[in-house]
């Protein structure tokens, strides 16, 4: 099984808006130098167009922590694909294929957040369809070098060349996901790795919505071991479970404060906090041991993960702890979760009595 983390570059509190902005970008390349040296396997970096995040050009960031890793797999978490030119972003994760040396990768969706629409003149009530059409396009532009595609948002290609060409050919594309069950459907009736955000809530909703996907890529006659479903989730890991929570809770209740009147949230109290990141709940915040027994109770209860990402810095914590934890995630837990499951997560996706879902 993979194991990474996720970033927005995000700040929510005094002291990490305090921090300069350039400062807050260097240390974010720092974390993920040592995630690289700490042996995790991939880095993500979202995208927001908010006053709190710094992750408005997630191609910059890893482009500049290409030059400085050498194994470490580096994503976006997620692109904002229907307000992104489908022509431009290829053009953007190819060059940093290339940096990289075949080491990039894209989780694209549609974005938690709004902002993005109005900013780039889109009309809003297209979210869905304007999704749907660019995804068209850039499977055509993976594909091929000279795309003939007609659309409703974009102007047409009529044959004209896309370059640079990525090493990796296909370039990975992952689909991010919320809880929409159509948005399971798609990424596997589309035959595309699949990645869970899942930030609250119970975890086991969440499997019939897993099924949902696999059953598509099955019913679309997709190999499924060619598949990944993969996790992003709320994450901190500490030298004890009590440090973990006394830590990650002040600033991740200020983040959802943040956004909590927008959707109508109601506050973050402490002992909601401590359901989720009990052993049934869904948060990865604790001490190594039980933070590596979560993920494999996380990978039982979804039929397998072949990856899961910790979203550490929501929190709003200082970077030398966040360094830490990152050595923690490294040298404690992975270690402990490989042991259990291996260097590749197995395969075989077996439903209830006996039946494999490729015999669908």
């Amino acid at each position: 099984m993979q194991i990474g983390i996720d970033s927005f570059a995000a700040a929510y509190d005094d002291s990490s808006l305090a921090v300069a902005p350039s400062e807050r970008l260097r240390n974010l390349v720092e974390q993920i130098e040592l995630a690289d040296q700490a042996g995790l396997d991939s880095f993500g970096i979202g995208e927001h167009h908010r006053a709190e995040y710094l992750d408005s050009a997630p191609v910059v960031i890893l482009g500049a922590a290409a030059l400085r890793t050498e194994r470490i797999r580096l994503t976006s978490a997620v692109t904002v694909l229907s307000a992104a030119d489908p022509v431009r972003l290829f053009q953007e994760f190819a060059t940093l294929d290339l940096l990289s040396r075949g080491r990039a990768e894209m989780v694209v969706g549609r974005g938690s957040f709004i902002e993005a629409y109005p900013l780039f003149g889109l009309p809003l009530d297209a979210y869905d369809a304007l999704f749907a059409e660019k995804l068209d396009l850039l499977l055509k532009l993976r594909e091929q070098e000279q795309v003939h595609w007609s659309g409703k948002f974009r102007p047409a290609l009529t044959g004209q060349g896309v370059y640079p060409r990525p090493v990796q050919n296909p370039l990975p594309v992952w689909v991010g996901v919320g809880g929409t069950p159509a948005s399971f459907t798609r990424a596997g009736t589309l035959g595309l790795p699949l990645m869970v955000a899942i930030i609250g809530g119970e975890l086991g909703r969440f499997r019939p919505l897993v099924d949902r996907y696999w059953e598509a890529a099955a019913r679309a006659g997709h190999d499924l071991t060619t598949l990944k479903v993969g996790v992003h989730s709320p994450g901190y890991v500490a030298a004890t479970s009590q440090e973990a929570g006394d830590k990650f809770f002040p600033g991740f209740a200020r983040a959802i404060a943040s956004v909590a009147k927008e959707r109508g949230w109601g506050p973050l109290s402490r002992a909601s906090f401590e359901a989720q990141r009990s052993p049934d709940g869904v948060m990865l915040v604790g001490d190594p041991e039980e933070v590596a027994e979560k993920i494999l109770r996380h990978s039982e209860a979804l039929g397998g993960i072949e990856r899961i990402t910790f979203q550490m810095n929501a929190s709003s914590l200082p970077h030398a702890t966040l360094m830490k934890s990152i050595e923690l995630i490294g040298s404690k837990v992975a270690p402990a979760v490989r042991k259990e499951v291996g260097a590749e997560s197995p395969r075989g996706r077996i439903r209830e009595g006996g039946e494999t879902l490729a015999q669908l």
